[in-house]
Protein backbone atom coordinates (compact mmCIF):
# COMPACT_ATOMS: atom_id res chain seq x y z
CA UNK A 1 0.00 0.00 0.00
CA UNK A 2 1.41 3.68 -1.00
CA UNK A 3 2.02 5.41 2.20
CA UNK A 4 3.50 9.12 2.33
CA UNK A 5 6.67 9.70 4.48
CA UNK A 6 9.14 12.65 3.70
CA UNK A 7 11.49 13.32 6.08
CA UNK A 8 14.10 16.56 5.94
CA UNK A 9 17.12 16.41 8.20
CA UNK A 10 19.66 18.70 8.47
CA UNK A 11 23.42 17.25 8.19
CA UNK A 12 25.82 19.44 10.52
CA UNK A 13 28.72 19.36 11.87
CA UNK A 14 27.31 20.56 15.03
CA UNK A 15 25.61 17.58 15.54
CA UNK A 16 28.91 15.26 14.97
CA UNK A 17 28.03 14.53 11.15
CA UNK A 18 29.48 14.36 8.07
CA UNK A 19 28.69 15.22 4.45
CA UNK A 20 30.94 12.66 3.03
CA UNK A 21 29.88 10.15 5.48
CA UNK A 22 25.97 10.47 4.86
CA UNK A 23 26.87 10.30 0.93
CA UNK A 24 29.40 6.94 1.57
CA UNK A 25 26.38 5.49 3.88
CA UNK A 26 23.82 5.84 1.44
CA UNK A 27 26.15 4.50 -1.52
CA UNK A 28 26.81 2.11 -0.17
CA UNK A 29 31.03 2.54 -1.07
CA UNK A 30 34.37 3.90 0.52
CA UNK A 31 34.82 7.65 1.17
CA UNK A 32 38.03 9.52 2.20
CA UNK A 33 36.87 12.62 4.08
CA UNK A 34 40.41 15.31 3.49
CA UNK A 35 38.57 17.53 6.01
CA UNK A 36 39.15 15.12 8.71
CA UNK A 37 41.00 12.67 7.87
CA UNK A 38 38.49 9.68 8.29
CA UNK A 39 37.69 6.77 5.64
CA UNK A 40 34.19 5.98 5.57
CA UNK A 41 33.39 2.47 4.44
CA UNK A 42 29.86 1.43 3.67
CA UNK A 43 30.64 -1.02 1.30
CA UNK A 44 29.34 -3.80 3.31
CA UNK A 45 25.91 -2.57 3.37
CA UNK A 46 23.52 -4.25 1.58
CA UNK A 47 20.07 -3.50 0.24
CA UNK A 48 21.30 -0.84 -2.36
CA UNK A 49 19.04 -0.70 -5.51
CA UNK A 50 20.43 2.46 -7.35
CA UNK A 51 22.52 5.74 -7.14
CA UNK A 52 22.79 8.70 -8.68
CA UNK A 53 24.21 12.32 -8.68
CA UNK A 54 22.58 14.90 -10.38
CA UNK A 55 24.42 18.74 -11.31
CA UNK A 56 22.81 21.98 -12.16
CA UNK A 57 24.96 23.18 -15.56
CA UNK A 58 27.02 25.67 -13.20
CA UNK A 59 28.46 23.28 -11.35
CA UNK A 60 31.99 21.43 -12.61
CA UNK A 61 31.87 18.01 -14.13
CA UNK A 62 34.16 16.93 -11.67
CA UNK A 63 31.63 16.42 -9.29
CA UNK A 64 29.87 13.87 -10.63
CA UNK A 65 32.10 11.78 -8.93
CA UNK A 66 30.08 12.12 -5.42
CA UNK A 67 33.68 12.06 -3.71
CA UNK A 68 34.73 15.25 -5.35
CA UNK A 69 31.70 16.71 -4.70
CA UNK A 70 31.25 16.13 -1.14
CA UNK A 71 34.64 16.80 -0.27
CA UNK A 72 34.61 20.13 -2.02
CA UNK A 73 31.36 21.22 0.49
CA UNK A 74 33.62 20.24 3.88
CA UNK A 75 36.55 22.46 2.26
CA UNK A 76 34.17 25.43 1.83
CA UNK A 77 32.69 25.34 5.03
CA UNK A 78 35.08 26.48 7.91
CA UNK A 79 33.43 26.28 10.97
CA UNK A 80 33.09 23.86 13.56
CA UNK A 81 29.04 23.79 13.80
CA UNK A 82 28.75 24.45 9.35
CA UNK A 83 25.54 23.21 8.14
CA UNK A 84 26.64 21.01 5.21
CA UNK A 85 23.70 19.56 3.34
CA UNK A 86 20.19 18.67 3.53
CA UNK A 87 18.68 15.33 3.59
CA UNK A 88 15.10 13.96 2.50
CA UNK A 89 14.14 10.77 3.48
CA UNK A 90 11.07 9.35 0.91
CA UNK A 91 9.06 6.40 0.88
CA UNK A 92 8.38 4.59 -2.50
CA UNK A 93 5.24 3.06 -3.69
CA UNK A 94 5.90 -0.84 -3.17
CA UNK A 95 3.07 -0.85 -6.41
CA UNK A 96 5.56 0.17 -8.92
CA UNK A 97 8.64 -1.23 -10.33
CA UNK A 98 12.33 0.02 -9.75
CA UNK A 99 12.44 1.73 -13.48
CA UNK A 100 9.51 3.94 -12.23
CA UNK A 101 11.09 4.90 -8.84
CA UNK A 102 14.16 6.18 -10.55
CA UNK A 103 12.07 7.97 -13.25
CA UNK A 104 9.72 9.42 -10.54
CA UNK A 105 12.78 10.28 -8.47
CA UNK A 106 15.35 11.65 -11.55
CA UNK A 107 12.28 14.12 -12.34
CA UNK A 108 11.13 15.19 -8.87
CA UNK A 109 15.02 16.17 -8.06
CA UNK A 110 15.18 17.90 -11.30
CA UNK A 111 12.33 20.02 -11.35
CA UNK A 112 12.53 20.72 -7.22
CA UNK A 113 16.48 20.93 -6.70
CA UNK A 114 18.36 20.80 -9.51
CA UNK A 115 16.75 23.19 -11.44
CA UNK A 116 17.00 25.69 -8.26
CA UNK A 117 20.49 25.27 -8.44
CA UNK A 118 21.21 22.17 -5.86
CA UNK A 119 24.10 19.87 -6.20
CA UNK A 120 21.83 16.63 -5.60
CA UNK A 121 23.01 13.07 -4.58
CA UNK A 122 20.33 10.02 -4.66
CA UNK A 123 20.46 6.62 -3.73
CA UNK A 124 17.20 4.47 -3.63
CA UNK A 125 17.50 1.76 -1.17
CA UNK A 126 15.61 -2.04 -0.11
CA UNK A 127 16.90 -4.36 2.33
CA UNK A 128 13.76 -6.71 2.16
CA UNK A 129 11.64 -5.85 -0.68
CA UNK A 130 8.94 -4.43 1.65
CA UNK A 131 10.30 -0.95 2.48
CA UNK A 132 11.50 0.53 -0.87
CA UNK A 133 12.99 3.94 0.00
CA UNK A 134 15.34 6.51 -1.25
CA UNK A 135 17.58 9.18 0.11
CA UNK A 136 18.15 12.54 -0.96
CA UNK A 137 21.26 14.58 -0.10
CA UNK A 138 21.30 18.49 -0.96
CA UNK A 139 24.04 21.06 -1.60
CA UNK A 140 22.87 24.53 0.99
CA UNK A 141 25.26 26.63 -0.37
CA UNK A 142 23.78 28.54 -3.70
CA UNK A 143 26.82 28.19 -6.90
CA UNK A 144 28.03 31.27 -8.87
CA UNK A 145 27.80 31.24 -12.63
CA UNK A 146 31.44 30.24 -12.77
CA UNK A 147 30.77 27.02 -10.55
CA UNK A 148 32.02 28.53 -7.37
CA UNK A 149 30.40 28.78 -3.88
CA UNK A 150 28.42 31.59 -2.92
CA UNK A 151 28.67 33.08 0.56
CA UNK A 152 25.47 31.53 3.20
CA UNK A 153 25.50 34.91 4.70
CA UNK A 154 27.13 37.96 4.80
CA UNK A 155 28.05 40.25 7.25
CA UNK A 156 25.20 43.65 8.00
CA UNK A 157 27.07 46.63 9.86
CA UNK A 158 24.61 48.66 12.13
CA UNK A 159 24.83 52.61 10.65
CA UNK A 160 23.52 55.20 12.46
CA UNK A 161 22.30 58.34 10.55
CA UNK A 162 20.08 61.06 12.45
CA UNK A 163 19.24 58.81 15.48
CA UNK A 164 18.02 56.19 12.61
CA UNK A 165 19.79 52.57 12.74
CA UNK A 166 19.61 50.10 9.43
CA UNK A 167 21.78 47.57 8.46
CA UNK A 168 24.43 47.57 5.23
CA UNK A 169 26.07 44.90 3.56
CA UNK A 170 29.99 45.80 2.60
CA UNK A 171 28.85 46.62 -0.58
CA UNK A 172 25.54 48.54 0.24
CA UNK A 173 27.90 50.83 2.74
CA UNK A 174 30.18 51.99 0.01
CA UNK A 175 26.48 54.31 -1.24
CA UNK A 176 25.29 54.37 1.97
CA UNK A 177 28.43 56.01 3.39
CA UNK A 178 27.77 58.87 0.75
CA UNK A 179 24.33 59.93 1.95
CA UNK A 180 25.66 60.26 5.88
CA UNK A 181 25.56 56.47 7.23
CA UNK A 182 28.00 56.48 9.45
CA UNK A 183 29.02 52.74 11.00
CA UNK A 184 29.43 52.77 15.51
CA UNK A 185 32.24 51.40 17.32
CA UNK A 186 32.81 50.39 20.84
CA UNK A 187 33.59 53.50 23.17
CA UNK A 188 34.71 53.64 26.88
CA UNK A 189 32.77 56.15 28.24
CA UNK A 190 33.78 56.17 31.88
CA UNK A 191 33.19 53.06 33.80
CA UNK A 192 30.91 52.14 30.66
CA UNK A 193 31.68 51.07 27.01
CA UNK A 194 28.98 52.28 24.44
CA UNK A 195 28.56 52.03 20.67
CA UNK A 196 28.63 55.81 19.23
CA UNK A 197 29.84 56.97 15.53
CA UNK A 198 33.30 58.17 14.93
CA UNK A 199 32.11 61.46 14.58
CA UNK A 200 30.31 61.81 17.86
CA UNK A 201 32.88 59.96 19.87
CA UNK A 202 35.36 62.56 18.38
CA UNK A 203 33.13 65.54 19.97
CA UNK A 204 32.72 64.00 23.31
CA UNK A 205 36.59 62.65 23.31
CA UNK A 206 36.13 59.17 24.01
CA UNK A 207 38.54 56.77 23.37
CA UNK A 208 37.69 53.66 20.48
CA UNK A 209 38.42 50.15 22.52
CA UNK A 210 37.64 47.99 19.79
CA UNK A 211 38.10 48.14 15.89
CA UNK A 212 35.22 45.84 15.09
CA UNK A 213 32.11 47.85 14.10
CA UNK A 214 28.94 47.10 15.62
CA UNK A 215 26.81 44.41 13.53
CA UNK A 216 23.88 42.15 13.52
CA UNK A 217 24.66 38.43 15.38
CA UNK A 218 24.16 36.63 12.59
CA UNK A 219 24.56 38.84 9.31
CA UNK A 220 22.95 38.84 6.23
CA UNK A 221 21.56 35.68 4.44
CA UNK A 222 21.47 34.98 1.14
CA UNK A 223 18.23 35.05 -0.67
CA UNK A 224 18.82 31.86 -2.32
CA UNK A 225 19.44 30.29 1.13
CA UNK A 226 16.60 32.22 2.93
CA UNK A 227 14.38 30.53 0.36
CA UNK A 228 15.63 27.23 0.38
CA UNK A 229 15.49 27.21 4.62
CA UNK A 230 12.15 28.45 4.72
CA UNK A 231 8.84 26.42 5.99
CA UNK A 232 7.19 27.22 2.95
CA UNK A 233 9.49 26.20 0.84
CA UNK A 234 9.67 22.66 2.54
CA UNK A 235 5.73 22.76 2.43
CA UNK A 236 6.10 23.04 -1.31
CA UNK A 237 8.43 20.19 -1.58
CA UNK A 238 6.43 18.12 0.70
CA UNK A 239 3.67 19.06 -1.88
CA UNK A 240 5.25 18.33 -4.76
CA UNK A 241 6.38 14.79 -3.52
CA UNK A 242 2.80 13.83 -3.37
CA UNK A 243 1.64 14.93 -6.65
CA UNK A 244 4.41 13.89 -8.44
CA UNK A 245 4.01 10.84 -6.59
CA UNK A 246 0.28 10.33 -8.00
CA UNK A 247 1.29 11.18 -11.41
CA UNK A 248 3.58 8.39 -11.29
CA UNK A 249 0.79 6.11 -9.92
CA UNK A 250 -1.97 7.05 -12.32
CA UNK A 251 0.64 6.23 -15.23
CA UNK A 252 0.96 3.05 -14.24
CA UNK A 253 -3.14 2.55 -13.77
CA UNK A 254 -2.70 1.86 -10.11
CA UNK A 255 -5.79 2.86 -7.94
CA UNK A 256 -3.57 3.96 -5.06
CA UNK A 257 -2.80 7.85 -3.82
CA UNK A 258 -0.92 9.59 -1.36
CA UNK A 259 -1.53 12.71 0.44
CA UNK A 260 0.75 15.18 2.54
CA UNK A 261 -1.53 16.89 4.62
CA UNK A 262 -2.23 16.03 8.36
CA UNK A 263 -4.95 13.90 9.07
CA UNK A 264 -6.97 16.51 10.69
CA UNK A 265 -5.89 18.84 7.62
CA UNK A 266 -7.46 16.28 5.41
CA UNK A 267 -10.71 16.05 8.05
CA UNK A 268 -9.81 12.33 8.87
CA UNK A 269 -11.06 11.77 12.76
CA UNK A 270 -8.56 8.92 13.03
CA UNK A 271 -5.67 9.19 15.34
CA UNK A 272 -2.35 8.63 13.41
CA UNK A 273 -0.18 5.60 14.48
CA UNK A 274 3.31 6.59 15.60
CA UNK A 275 6.78 5.66 14.32
CA UNK A 276 8.14 2.05 15.75
CA UNK A 277 11.45 1.49 14.33
CA UNK A 278 14.10 -1.11 13.42
CA UNK A 279 14.57 -1.87 17.31
CA UNK A 280 10.80 -2.02 18.54
CA UNK A 281 10.07 -4.19 15.73
CA UNK A 282 12.86 -6.36 16.33
CA UNK A 283 12.19 -6.92 20.07
CA UNK A 284 8.38 -7.83 18.83
CA UNK A 285 10.14 -10.82 16.45
CA UNK A 286 11.84 -11.80 19.49
CA UNK A 287 8.58 -12.58 21.47
CA UNK A 288 8.96 -9.03 23.40
CA UNK A 289 6.38 -6.46 23.70
CA UNK A 290 7.48 -3.04 22.80
CA UNK A 291 5.74 -0.18 24.17
CA UNK A 292 5.66 1.85 20.94
CA UNK A 293 4.36 -1.74 19.13
CA UNK A 294 1.50 -1.62 22.43
CA UNK A 295 0.63 2.08 21.60
CA UNK A 296 0.20 1.64 17.67
CA UNK A 297 -1.59 -1.55 18.62
CA UNK A 298 -4.32 -0.04 20.71
CA UNK A 299 -4.26 3.79 18.03
CA UNK A 300 -5.30 1.05 15.49
CA UNK A 301 -8.03 -0.43 18.00
CA UNK A 302 -9.23 2.99 18.25
CA UNK A 303 -9.49 3.31 14.62
CA UNK A 304 -11.53 0.23 14.12
CA UNK A 305 -13.81 0.94 16.52
CA UNK A 306 -14.47 4.51 15.26
CA UNK A 307 -14.55 3.33 11.72
CA UNK A 308 -16.97 0.72 13.11
CA UNK A 309 -19.00 3.03 14.66
CA UNK A 310 -18.88 5.62 11.72
CA UNK A 311 -20.56 3.05 9.72
CA UNK A 312 -23.14 2.15 11.89
CA UNK A 313 -24.17 5.49 12.01
CA UNK A 314 -24.01 5.43 8.21
CA UNK A 315 -26.36 2.73 7.91
CA UNK A 316 -28.57 3.73 11.00
CA UNK A 317 -29.15 7.15 9.06
CA UNK A 318 -30.36 5.31 6.12
CA UNK A 319 -32.87 3.87 8.15
CA UNK A 320 -36.20 5.21 9.44
CA UNK A 321 -35.80 8.38 9.83
CA UNK A 322 -35.29 9.16 14.05
CA UNK A 323 -37.26 6.11 14.68
CA UNK A 324 -37.40 4.94 18.32
CA UNK A 325 -35.44 1.89 17.85
CA UNK A 326 -32.35 3.69 15.35
CA UNK A 327 -31.98 6.34 18.22
CA UNK A 328 -31.59 3.65 20.96
CA UNK A 329 -28.87 1.70 18.67
CA UNK A 330 -27.28 5.25 18.00
CA UNK A 331 -27.06 6.27 21.57
CA UNK A 332 -25.70 2.73 22.39
CA UNK A 333 -23.19 2.64 19.89
CA UNK A 334 -22.15 6.08 21.23
CA UNK A 335 -22.02 4.77 24.87
CA UNK A 336 -19.54 2.35 23.74
CA UNK A 337 -17.85 4.10 22.13
CA UNK A 338 -17.53 6.66 25.37
CA UNK A 339 -17.09 3.65 27.58
CA UNK A 340 -14.25 2.66 25.45
CA UNK A 341 -12.49 5.66 25.17
CA UNK A 342 -12.49 6.26 28.77
CA UNK A 343 -11.59 2.53 29.16
CA UNK A 344 -8.94 3.92 27.52
CA UNK A 345 -7.80 7.10 28.99
CA UNK A 346 -7.88 4.90 32.57
CA UNK A 347 -5.60 2.05 31.31
CA UNK A 348 -3.50 4.64 30.42
CA UNK A 349 -3.78 6.45 33.77
CA UNK A 350 -2.52 3.19 35.43
CA UNK A 351 0.56 2.80 32.89
CA UNK A 352 1.81 6.54 34.03
CA UNK A 353 1.17 5.33 38.08
CA UNK A 354 3.38 2.13 37.15
CA UNK A 355 5.76 4.04 35.12
CA UNK A 356 6.01 6.93 37.77
CA UNK A 357 6.15 4.74 40.62
CA UNK A 358 8.96 2.62 38.81
CA UNK A 359 11.09 6.35 38.02
CA UNK A 360 10.47 7.32 41.93
CA UNK A 361 12.12 4.39 43.38
CA UNK A 362 14.67 4.22 40.70
CA UNK A 363 15.37 8.13 40.16
CA UNK A 364 17.88 8.33 43.58
CA UNK A 365 19.45 5.16 42.71
CA UNK A 366 20.49 7.53 39.68
CA UNK A 367 21.29 9.82 41.07
CA UNK A 368 23.78 8.47 43.44
CA UNK A 369 25.32 6.25 41.04
CA UNK A 370 26.19 8.93 38.91
CA UNK A 371 27.16 10.73 41.80
CA UNK A 372 29.66 7.65 43.10
CA UNK A 373 30.90 6.56 39.63
CA UNK A 374 32.05 10.64 39.37
CA UNK A 375 33.55 10.15 42.51
CA UNK A 376 35.57 7.21 41.80
CA UNK A 377 36.64 8.53 38.75
CA UNK A 378 38.14 11.69 40.36
CA UNK A 379 39.49 9.73 43.09
CA UNK A 380 41.07 7.60 40.36
CA UNK A 381 42.64 10.50 38.87
CA UNK A 382 43.81 11.84 42.08
CA UNK A 383 45.58 8.49 42.72
CA UNK A 384 47.46 8.58 39.89
CA UNK A 385 48.66 12.05 39.94
CA UNK A 386 50.00 11.10 43.57
CA UNK A 387 51.87 8.21 41.96
CA UNK A 388 53.58 10.16 39.17
CA UNK A 389 54.27 12.64 41.87
CA UNK A 390 56.03 9.84 44.20
CA UNK A 391 57.89 8.73 40.92
CA UNK A 392 59.15 12.20 40.61
CA UNK A 393 60.19 12.47 43.94
CA UNK A 394 64.12 12.09 44.75
CA UNK A 395 64.78 8.81 47.57
CA UNK A 396 67.10 11.53 49.21
CA UNK A 397 63.68 12.81 50.49
CA UNK A 398 61.92 10.31 52.36
CA UNK A 399 59.62 12.69 53.86
CA UNK A 400 58.29 13.75 51.25
CA UNK A 401 57.85 9.68 50.03
CA UNK A 402 56.34 8.71 53.27
CA UNK A 403 53.73 11.62 53.27
CA UNK A 404 52.57 10.80 49.15
CA UNK A 405 52.67 7.47 50.45
CA UNK A 406 50.01 8.62 53.45
CA UNK A 407 48.29 10.45 50.86
CA UNK A 408 47.73 7.42 47.90
CA UNK A 409 46.92 4.91 51.08
CA UNK A 410 44.08 7.71 52.43
CA UNK A 411 42.62 7.99 48.28
CA UNK A 412 43.34 4.01 47.77
CA UNK A 413 41.04 3.61 50.94
CA UNK A 414 38.09 5.86 49.71
CA UNK A 415 38.30 4.35 46.18
CA UNK A 416 37.76 1.23 48.04
CA UNK A 417 34.58 2.39 50.14
CA UNK A 418 33.52 4.20 46.99
CA UNK A 419 33.40 0.80 45.24
CA UNK A 420 32.02 -0.97 47.50
CA UNK A 421 28.81 1.96 47.52
CA UNK A 422 28.98 1.91 43.78
CA UNK A 423 28.34 -2.16 44.22
CA UNK A 424 25.65 -2.13 46.71
CA UNK A 425 24.11 0.51 44.16
CA UNK A 426 24.30 -1.72 41.72
CA UNK A 427 22.18 -4.48 43.34
CA UNK A 428 19.81 -2.02 44.72
CA UNK A 429 19.19 -1.25 40.65
CA UNK A 430 19.41 -5.38 40.18
CA UNK A 431 22.23 -5.16 38.00
CA UNK A 432 25.38 -6.56 37.79
CA UNK A 433 27.76 -4.27 35.79
CA UNK A 434 28.00 -1.13 34.70
CA UNK A 435 27.08 -1.47 31.17
CA UNK A 436 23.50 -2.66 32.49
CA UNK A 437 23.49 0.46 34.30
CA UNK A 438 23.71 2.08 31.48
CA UNK A 439 21.17 0.43 29.87
CA UNK A 440 18.76 0.83 33.09
CA UNK A 441 19.42 4.79 32.44
CA UNK A 442 18.39 4.64 28.90
CA UNK A 443 15.72 2.84 29.67
CA UNK A 444 14.92 5.70 32.24
CA UNK A 445 15.12 8.17 29.60
CA UNK A 446 12.85 5.55 27.55
CA UNK A 447 9.79 5.52 30.03
CA UNK A 448 9.96 9.61 30.44
CA UNK A 449 9.68 10.00 26.54
CA UNK A 450 6.57 6.85 27.27
CA UNK A 451 5.26 9.50 29.91
CA UNK A 452 5.06 12.04 27.06
CA UNK A 453 3.70 10.15 24.60
CA UNK A 454 1.27 8.72 26.77
CA UNK A 455 0.00 12.80 27.86
CA UNK A 456 -0.31 13.19 23.49
CA UNK A 457 -2.31 10.93 23.63
CA UNK A 458 -4.62 11.04 26.72
CA UNK A 459 -5.27 15.08 25.35
CA UNK A 460 -6.41 13.08 21.89
CA UNK A 461 -8.63 10.78 24.19
CA UNK A 462 -10.64 13.67 25.98
CA UNK A 463 -11.05 15.61 22.82
CA UNK A 464 -12.61 12.35 21.17
CA UNK A 465 -14.57 11.87 24.48
CA UNK A 466 -16.09 15.30 24.27
CA UNK A 467 -17.18 15.15 20.70
CA UNK A 468 -18.62 11.94 21.68
CA UNK A 469 -20.40 13.40 25.06
CA UNK A 470 -21.67 16.60 22.39
CA UNK A 471 -23.18 13.99 19.99
CA UNK A 472 -24.93 12.10 22.62
CA UNK A 473 -26.57 14.77 23.82
CA UNK A 474 -27.57 15.63 20.59
CA UNK A 475 -29.14 12.67 19.60
CA UNK A 476 -30.99 12.07 23.09
CA UNK A 477 -32.67 14.98 22.71
CA UNK A 478 -34.02 14.01 19.35
CA UNK A 479 -37.41 12.23 20.61
CA UNK A 480 -40.36 13.82 21.89
CA UNK A 481 -41.11 14.28 25.55
CA UNK A 482 -43.43 11.81 25.61
CA UNK A 483 -41.10 9.40 23.82
CA UNK A 484 -38.98 9.05 26.47
CA UNK A 485 -39.89 6.04 28.23
CA UNK A 486 -40.52 3.84 25.09
CA UNK A 487 -36.66 5.43 24.12
CA UNK A 488 -35.86 4.07 27.83
CA UNK A 489 -37.28 0.47 27.42
CA UNK A 490 -35.73 0.39 23.46
CA UNK A 491 -32.22 0.73 24.97
CA UNK A 492 -32.51 -1.65 27.91
CA UNK A 493 -33.73 -4.07 25.47
CA UNK A 494 -30.51 -4.13 23.37
CA UNK A 495 -28.13 -2.82 25.82
CA UNK A 496 -26.81 -6.08 26.89
CA UNK A 497 -26.45 -6.74 23.24
CA UNK A 498 -23.78 -3.96 22.72
CA UNK A 499 -22.21 -4.82 26.36
CA UNK A 500 -21.10 -8.11 25.06
CA UNK A 501 -19.51 -6.40 22.00
CA UNK A 502 -17.70 -4.24 24.53
CA UNK A 503 -16.13 -6.95 26.59
CA UNK A 504 -14.99 -8.23 22.93
CA UNK A 505 -13.91 -4.79 21.96
CA UNK A 506 -11.98 -4.42 25.02
CA UNK A 507 -10.71 -8.21 25.35
CA UNK A 508 -9.02 -7.66 21.57
CA UNK A 509 -7.75 -4.47 22.23
CA UNK A 510 -5.85 -4.62 25.78
CA UNK A 511 -5.79 -8.55 26.00
CA UNK A 512 -4.28 -9.58 29.43
CA UNK A 513 -4.44 -6.18 30.61
CA UNK A 514 -8.46 -6.11 29.99
CA UNK A 515 -10.13 -5.80 33.91
CA UNK A 516 -13.76 -6.11 34.57
CA UNK A 517 -13.69 -3.54 37.52
CA UNK A 518 -11.94 -1.18 35.49
CA UNK A 519 -15.07 -1.56 32.48
CA UNK A 520 -17.34 -0.84 35.48
CA UNK A 521 -15.76 2.43 36.46
CA UNK A 522 -15.62 3.70 32.91
CA UNK A 523 -19.46 3.00 32.34
CA UNK A 524 -20.12 4.93 35.77
CA UNK A 525 -18.03 7.77 34.68
CA UNK A 526 -19.41 7.54 31.03
CA UNK A 527 -23.00 8.00 32.70
CA UNK A 528 -22.22 10.71 34.68
CA UNK A 529 -20.76 12.75 32.01
CA UNK A 530 -24.06 12.05 30.09
CA UNK A 531 -26.49 13.12 32.81
CA UNK A 532 -27.86 9.55 33.09
CA UNK A 533 -28.68 7.69 36.14
CA UNK A 534 -27.76 3.88 36.17
CA UNK A 535 -30.38 2.89 39.12
CA UNK A 536 -33.18 4.11 36.80
CA UNK A 537 -31.89 1.79 34.20
CA UNK A 538 -31.85 -0.66 36.57
CA UNK A 539 -35.74 -0.13 37.57
CA UNK A 540 -36.98 0.23 34.45
CA UNK A 541 -35.23 -3.23 33.74
CA UNK A 542 -36.91 -5.08 36.96
CA UNK A 543 -40.11 -3.47 35.84
CA UNK A 544 -40.13 -5.06 32.17
CA UNK A 545 -38.72 -8.25 34.18
CA UNK A 546 -41.54 -8.04 36.18
CA UNK A 547 -44.44 -7.17 33.75
CA UNK A 548 -42.89 -9.89 31.72
CA UNK A 549 -43.54 -12.81 34.16
CA UNK A 550 -46.75 -11.77 35.15
CA UNK A 551 -47.77 -12.02 31.55
CA UNK A 552 -46.45 -15.32 31.01
CA UNK A 553 -48.39 -16.38 34.06
CA UNK A 554 -51.94 -15.20 32.85
CA UNK A 555 -50.90 -16.95 29.46
CA UNK A 556 -50.69 -20.04 31.42
CA UNK A 557 -53.49 -22.66 31.74
CA UNK A 558 -54.88 -23.57 35.22
CA UNK A 559 -54.21 -27.43 36.18
CA UNK A 560 -57.06 -29.43 37.26
CA UNK A 561 -56.70 -31.37 40.23
CA UNK A 562 -57.00 -35.13 40.37
CA UNK A 563 -58.85 -36.77 43.11
CA UNK A 564 -56.67 -39.83 44.13
CA UNK A 565 -58.22 -42.97 43.70
CA UNK A 566 -57.63 -43.86 47.30
CA UNK A 567 -59.63 -41.18 48.75
CA UNK A 568 -63.11 -42.34 46.32
CA UNK A 569 -64.93 -44.76 48.37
Amino acid sequence: MAIYHMQAKVVSRGSGRSAVAASAYMSCSRMYNDYDGIQHDYTRKHGLIYQEVMLPPMAPAEWKDREQLWNAVEAAEKTKDSRLAREFVVALPVELNKDSHISLLQNFIQENFVDMGMCTDFAIHDTDGHNPHAHILLTVRPLNENGTWQYKTEKEYLCVKNGEEKGFTASEYKEAQKDGWEKQYRYKAGKKKIYLTPSAAQEQGYERIDKHPKSTRYGRQNPISEQWNSDEQLCVWRANWADFTNKMLAQNQIKASIDHRSFSAQGITEQPTIHEGYIAQDMEKKGMVAERCEINRQIRADNKLLRELKAQVAKLAQAIEKSIPAIAETLEAIRNHMIFTQYHLLHNEMQKEVIHDWMYNLKPILSKYNTVKKKLKDKAAEKKTLNLQKDKTSFLNPIQHIKLNQQITTVTEEIEELKSAKEQLLFQAECSTDKDMVKLSDRYNQMMKNLETLDSQDATLKEQLEKDASAFREERFCPKSDQYTELLDARIQIRSDFRDKLIKQLKGAFGKYYDYHRRDFASNKVDYLNAEDPNLFSRRSWELEYQKKQEMRRKQPVRSKKKSRDMEL
